[in-house]
C-alpha cells in the first residue's frame, strides 16, 4: 500500500509539475517557440550578440510560482503536502527559490528530489531543452509524508483487522463452548438416565417379588419389598423435583420468603439427616461453633438445602473415615460459615468450575458418586439471591474448604 502510495505521489507531481512548467513558458513567452541562435552576427560596427530571451523570475514572484505549485499539488488526497521548489536558468544559475530550498537540497536521501524542464508543447532536442529554464521540486521526507497521508487509511485498516480478530476469536470462543456445553449437556442425560434406571430396576424387581407366592403369605416380607418400592419412589422424585427446580431457576430469579432464624440450630438439623451416611463410612462431624450471634434472616428451606449441599457433598467425594470439621465466626455485620473436609479434593480447574451448571468433578477411583451436577450451581444461586459469598479452597487428596459469608439480621432475636 505504501509503495503503491509513493508511486502515485511521484507520478502527481510529474504530471502536475510539468503543466505547472507550460503554463509557466505560455505566460513568460506568450506561447512563441523560442529557438537559441546557432551564430552571431559581427561587423565593425556592431558586436556579437545573441538573442537573450525573457526569464520566469522577470515576470513571477517566489510566492506567485510557489501559489501556483501549491494550487496544482495540493489536492484532497494531499492536503498536507509539503515541497520546495527552484527555478534554474539555463545557464545552471539560480533564478528564484522557496525558503527552505537550500537546506533540502543537501539531504537528497531523504528528500525526493524531481527535474522538469520549463518547455513548450513542441519537439525538441536535448541540445535545445539544455537550453531552457528548468523547474527543481524537492519534497522533504517523502517516505514519512507518504505514510502521513496513509494515516487514516491504515487507522481503519486496523480497526477492521481489530474487528475481524475480535469476531474471529468470540466465534471460535462460541465454537469451544459449545463444545463443552454439548459434552456436559450429553454426561448429565447419561446421569439421568443411570439415576432413573437404579430405581426403576428397583422397583420392578420388588414388583416380581410381591407376585411371589412365599412373599404373599410372609406379611413382613410383603412390607419389606412395598418399602422398598416406596423409598425407590421417593428418590424419584428428588430427582425429577432437583431438575424442575434448576429449569425454574434458569427461567428466573429466585424467589426468596425471608424469615430470622438462628444458624447453630439449622445445622444441628442439617446435620441429624446424615448420621446414618456417616456412620456407614466410619464418619464423624466436629463442630466449633463460636459465632456470638448466629442470627440471619435468609430463606429456610433454601438455605438449608445449601448447607445440606456441601455436607453431602463432603461425605460423598470422600473414601472412609470422613473428618467434617464446621466452624462459625461473627462479625458486626457477617456471620462465616466454615466448611472443611479430608475427602478426594479437587483440581485448580474443577475448582474454577464448580458453579457451573451440569459440571462434575472427575473422581478419579470414586465410582460410587451419584448426581446430576446442578448442586453447586445451586448453591451459588442461593449464596447470591441472599447477598452473600463463597470462597472454595480445595488441595487433591486433602479435602476442600468452604467458606460462606451471609449478612447477620439487623435485628437481634
Amino acid at each position: 500500500m505504501v509503495e503503491v502510495r509513493e508511486g502515485q505521489l511521484y507520478n502527481k507531481l510529474n504530471k502536475d509539475g510539468f503543466t505547472v512548467a507550460a503554463d509557466l513558458y505560455k505566460s513568460v513567452y506568450n506561447g512563441q517557440i523560442l529557438r537559441p541562435r546557432k551564430s552571431g552576427i559581427y561587423n565593425s560596427d556592431y558586436h556579437l550578440h545573441y538573442l537573450k530571451p525573457p526569464t520566469i523570475d522577470e515576470k513571477y514572484t517566489a510566492d506567485e510560482v510557489n501559489a501556483k505549485l501549491k494550487k496544482a499539488f495540493v489536492t484532497n488526497d494531499w492536503k498536507d503536502l509539503k515541497f520546495e521548489f527552484a527555478i534554474v536558468s539555463s545557464t545552471a544559475e539560480w533564478e528564484m527559490m522557496s525558503p527552505g530550498f537550500e537546506k533540502a537540497f543537501q539531504d537528497s536521501v531523504v528528500n525526493k528530489q524531481i527535474y522538469i524542464p520549463i518547455l513548450p508543447d513542441a519537439d525538441l532536442t536535448m541540445d535545445e531543452i539544455a537550453s531552457y529554464e528548468q523547474l527543481w521540486l524537492i519534497i522533504p521526507n517523502y517516505k514519512q509524508q507518504v505514510w502521513t497521508s496513509l494515516k487514516w487509511l491504515i487507522i481503519g485498516a486496523a480497526i477492521f483487522m481489530i474487528i475481524i480478530i475480535a469476531a474471529f476469536y468470540v466465534t471460535v470462543r462460541s465454537l469451544i463452548n459449545q463444545k463443552k456445553l454439548s459434552e456436559i449437556k450429553s454426561d448429565f442425560i447419561n446421569n439421568m438416565t443411570h439415576e432413573f434406571k437404579t430405581p426403576l430396576a428397583t422397583i420392578s424387581l420388588a414388583v416380581d417379588a410381591l407376585k411371589n407366592d412365599k412373599v404373599i403369605n410372609n406379611p413382613e416380607k410383603r412390607e419389606y419389598f412395598r418399602s422398598i418400592i416406596k423409598e425407590e419412589n421417593v428418590r424419584m422424585n428428588k430427582h425429577v423435583e432437583t431438575i424442575l427446580q434448576a429449569a425454574f431457576m434458569e427461567r428466573q430469579e429466585l424467589k426468596l420468603k425471608l424469615t430470622k432464624l438462628h444458624l447453630h440450630e439449622m445445622l444441628q438439623k442439617v446435620l441429624e439427616n446424615y448420621e446414618l451416611q456417616l456412620q456407614s463410612k466410619n464418619g464423624k462431624v466436629e463442630t466449633l461453633l463460636n459465632a456470638k450471634n448466629d442470627l440471619i434472616e435468609v430463606d429456610e428451606v433454601h438455605f438449608a438445602n445449601l448447607l445440606s449441599n456441601l455436607i453431602d457433598n463432603a461425605i460423598k467425594y470422600s473414601n472412609d473415615n470422613i473428618l467434617i470439621k464446621i466452624s462459625t465466626h461473627s462479625t458486626n455485620k457477617q456471620l462465616l460459615i466454615r466448611i472443611e473436609d479430608n475427602g478426594i479434593g479437587m483440581s485448580k480447574e474443577t475448582v474454577k468450575r464448580i458453579f457451573e451448571k451440569f459440571y462434575r468433578a472427575h473422581t478419579g477411583n470414586l465410582h460410587n458418586v451419584k448426581g446430576f451436577g446442578l448442586g453447586m450451581s445451586y448453591v451459588k444461586t442461593v449464596i447470591d439471591a441472599h447477598k452473600g459469598k463463597m470462597r472454595v479452597e480445595s488441595t487433591l487428596g486433602k479435602g476442600s474448604i468452604f467458606t460462606i459469608e451471609i449478612p447477620l439480621s439487623s435485628l437481634q432475636g
